[in-house]
């Protein structure tokens, strides 16, 4: 197996060389040497995978299938190499974190004491704001993002779900009927996030899907605005349960629509540039952040749970 591993990186390093002599002096070692390897590997797959010339080298169509195939066990073996080797080595160094402003205040910077006390080699700069910052262009090891994932160069794992509810005031409840069905939002001065008239996507208890178009007088980009403007009375919000979950506990603000799930299927995520090799440092608070939520957040746990009001490390809900 350990001939065919080095059989395999000399066939891919000839490739990516472009010839035997550039391969040979990438890997420290003669012409020869590369050639009798590769001679090798094609006499025992007995396919030829390289045209050669005086030239210069191409892929027969068999190379190049194997070099694909070559590329993945390489790549996967070196990340297993580094995957242990990094259980050897302790984080450390500056880690530099973007987060949403108000989930990163309630959330996340009550995890840093706990976390400071297991990981002291790791230097933490935060960045909170509503922003989506550029995480590559603006040097960011890591983000936490709250809604549907983009198409772009970044990893993504998912942290927690983001479950999402319809709520108004007593204050606003006693001035207006309780909607029954989603259709009802209509009659009501909805508060929204960007423009004054939105959509909301819905899941009925049957399972069926729907849209309904809202309204209102106010809208704001903020989530704990939105949050105030709906404890105040303004009008019906929908917000996530990690933002209103206290205010639903304590009557401050009542759910709406009951059997109703609204908003698309988002979740809550750490997102970071793709690399073969991850840095300790990232991998191990991306990693204490999945295990302090857990599958199913402590936002979203009964209120009667003693758990559920607190997380094992102080953060409050």
């Amino acid at each position: 197996m350990g001939d065919s591993l080095y059989e395999m990186s000399v066939f891919a390093k000839v490739v990516a060389a472009g010839s035997l002599s550039a391969a040979a002096r990438d890997l420290g070692v003669s012409t020869a040497v590369v050639s009798r390897r590769l001679a090798a590997l094609e006499a025992r797959l007995g396919v030829r995978l390289v045209n050669r010339t005086t030239r210069r080298l191409s892929l027969t169509d068999e190379g190049a299938s194997y070099h694909e195939a070559c590329a993945r066990i390489l790549a996967e073996v070196a990340d297993a190499d580094a995957a242990a080797a990094a259980q050897r080595v302790e984080p450390q160094g500056l880690l530099k974190v973007a987060l949403p402003a108000s989930f990163g205040h309630k959330h996340i910077a009550p995890l840093v004491p706990p976390f400071a006390a297991r990981y002291p080699k790791i230097e933490l700069l935060f960045s909170l704001s509503d922003r989506t910052v550029n995480v590559i262009a603006e040097g960011y090891d890591v983000a936490v993002r709250i809604g549907e994932l983009e198409d772009s160069s970044l990893a993504a794992r998912k942290l927690a779900p983001n479950r999402r509810v319809v709520c108004a005031s007593p204050q606003y409840l006693a001035r207006h009927a309780a909607p029954r069905v989603p259709a009802d939002l209509q009659d009501h001065n909805c508060l929204t996030t960007t423009d004054l008239q939105m959509n909301w996507e819905y899941k009925g208890p049957d399972g069926k899907r729907g849209v309904v178009r809202i309204a209102g007088r106010y809208a704001c980009d903020n989530w704990e605005v939105l949050r105030e403007w709906a404890l105040a009375g303004l009008g019906v919000a929908l917000k996530s349960t990690w933002d209103v979950r206290r205010q639903l506990g304590e009557g401050s603000l009542v759910a709406l629509l009951p059997g109703y799930t609204f908003g698309a299927d988002v979740s809550i995520y750490a997102v970071y540039p793709h690399r073969r090799h991850l840095p300790a440092k990232t991998r191990v608070f991306i990693d204490y952040l999945a295990e302090s939520f857990g599958p199913q957040p402590y936002w979203d746990l009964p209120m009667d749970r003693p758990e559920s009001k607190r997380t094992k490390s102080g953060a409050a809900v």
